[in-house]
């Protein structure tokens, strides 16, 4: 069994920045990356970011580029998410997960999600 935990999350002034940080344990199996995730309520959960570790190559979510930035460890199976320039509209909870293949922003190519960690950014 894959447990993925969050940490990281709080409040933020706009303009801030957060760092979050996800570790993966157990038998992780097909691990071609890991991604975050974001939901806000009442939405759906959008894709925010992806970290493969063949290439290392990363991709971001339209509403992140040149704010955020993802890096990562295979070997320890971890990954990070560095925010900056938060904005109100960032508030959500953050979730990571281990991507499988297919299409990078897709939720269904991800599985073994973690709980959740809440950014908050206030106005």
């Amino acid at each position: 069994q894959v447990r993925l935990v969050e940490s990281g999350g709080g409040l933020v002034q706009a303009g801030g920045s957060l760092s979050l940080s996800c570790v993966a344990s157990g038998r992780t199996r097909s691990n071609y990356g890991m991604g975050w995730f974001r939901q806000a309520p009442g939405k759906e959960r959008e894709f925010v970011a992806l970290i493969t570790w063949s290439y290392g190559t990363t991709y971001l979510g339209d509403s992140v580029k040149g704010r955020f930035t993802i890096s990562g460890d295979n070997a320890k199976n971890t990954v990070y998410l560095k925010m900056s320039s938060l904005k109100p509209e960032d508030t959500a909870v953050y979730y990571c997960a281990i991507y499988s293949s297919g299409m990078y922003s897709y939720v269904g190519n991800y599985r073994d999600w973690g709980q959740g960690t809440q950014v908050t950014v206030s106005s």
